[in-house]
């Protein structure tokens, strides 16, 4: 889902459980904390200030809220969710806050895969403002990761009349790559990003990224490199991006360059998983993969003591790839797969199934294949390999 990266977006009481990170040396650095003298940080620290004089001016905390999540996806930082959701703190318990908080609190509910609830809150903003675009386009994007296909094209064509068409075909290509519409949408996607030049620069990234996934999954590495470095361009820090580009190097075997690529972006857990993928790839520095291996074990240890079930598809990738346990990788593949049914859902799940050789373990992932035609070359080699052993 092209949503916020998330390690943990948890209230103090469950940060409270989690065991305390304890460096191995006072030189360690543990996290580089924004500059007092940055602009984006004086301006949010005086908004802030505002908002505690009037903690219940619902304009203001919203405004304050929507600075944070956007900065909160930028830098791929939780601690920036984690206060959008405090600036909402008066309105967070309401069963139905008003329309503008609610939109926020369903946009931080879908970002720890809560689904349910931010379904409800997306329901209820709808009701209240059926014209809200961005709730329409979240409740799709939702709907898409779920699995509801039918109700997420509904969603997207409801944008048709509120929003610009790129957003309107990107939201209804999202849904058609996963429902034996593949080809027919990227030629659809491709023509409509070529011909929105003066759309905003993040529109034509999240674009061209579902187009350099296309690519990818129908097996033309040229074309998907080609977009990647396009979007890069464009977004050179977009932690979803990175760990697609990277993904596609992995199995392209350039560990190498994914190496270059994630050099600084260590902090990033699902970042981490592709660095230390590359470093198991690439051999030689046993060292260092040692120790993301530790690292990434015990970030997923505290994400369990916190009841963070956020990462299980990147759990389950550490389990079957970095620790070899493949009983472990397949469990939390299938606890993933309950929650949502995206493509990267789909392999994790079948490579797990083919090393625990248990072809009835991956049955519903491949009827789920199969009923909706999904167009996957990896995929459809792994459900080969299940059935027919080639």
């Amino acid at each position: 889902m092209r949503t916020t990266i998330i390690a943990a977006l948890a209230l103090s009481a469950a940060v409270a459980q989690a065991a305390p990170y304890i460096p191995s040396s006072g030189k360690q650095v543990i996290e580089t904390l924004p500059r007092r003298g940055d602009p984006v940080q004086q301006q949010l620290r005086s908004l802030r200030a505002e908002l505690n004089a009037k903690p219940t001016d619902v304009a203001l905390a919203t405004r304050v809220a929507q600075r944070y999540i956007a900065l909160g996806r930028s830098e791929t930082d939780p601690r920036y969710l984690g206060y959008a959701q405090a600036a909402l703190a008066p309105w967070w318990t309401q069963a139905a806050p008003p329309p503008q908080v609610r939109l926020l609190r369903a946009t931080l509910l879908q970002s720890t895969h809560q689904f349910g609830p931010a379904l409800a809150d997306l329901k209820g903003v709808l009701a209240a403002q059926p014209d809200n675009a961005q709730a329409w386009l979240t409740q799709a994007t939702v709907q898409t990761v779920r699995g509801d296909y039918d109700d997420a094209t509904a969603s997207c064509a409801h944008l048709s009349n509120l929003s610009i068409e790129l957003i309107t075909v990107t939201c209804i290509a999202n849904v058609g790559t996963v429902t034996g519409r593949s080809v027919k949408s990227e030629q659809l996607l491709d023509l409509t990003l070529e011909r929105s030049a003066n759309a905003p620069e993040e529109l034509k990234e999240w674009a061209l990224t579902l187009l350099a996934e296309m690519a990818q999954r129908r097996g033309d590495a040229t074309m998907a490199e080609a977009r990647y470095k396009r979007a890069l361009v464009m977004a050179p820090n977009d932690s979803y991006l990175l760990g697609a580009y990277a993904d596609f190097l992995l199995e392209q075997k350039r560990a190498g360059e994914v190496l270059t690529l994630l050099r600084d972006q260590s902090r990033i857990d699902a970042l981490l998983l592709r660095r230390a993928l590359a470093l198991q790839q690439q051999g030689g520095e046993q060292k260092a993969l040692a120790a993301d291996v530790k690292e990434l074990g015990a970030r997923f240890d505290a994400a369990a003591l916190r009841g963070d079930t956020v990462h299980q598809r990147e759990q389950a990738r550490f389990e079957l790839l970095l620790r070899r346990d493949v009983p472990t990788a397949l469990a939390l593949a299938k606890k993933n797969w309950a929650v949502q049914k995206e493509p990267a859902d789909i392999r994790i799940y079948l490579e797990a199934a083919v090393m625990a050789r248990d072809a009835a373990a991956a049955k519903p992932v491949i009827d789920w294949v199969t009923r909706h035609e999904i167009e996957d070359v990896t995929a459809q080699r792994l459900i080969r390999q299940l059935t027919t052993g080639t």
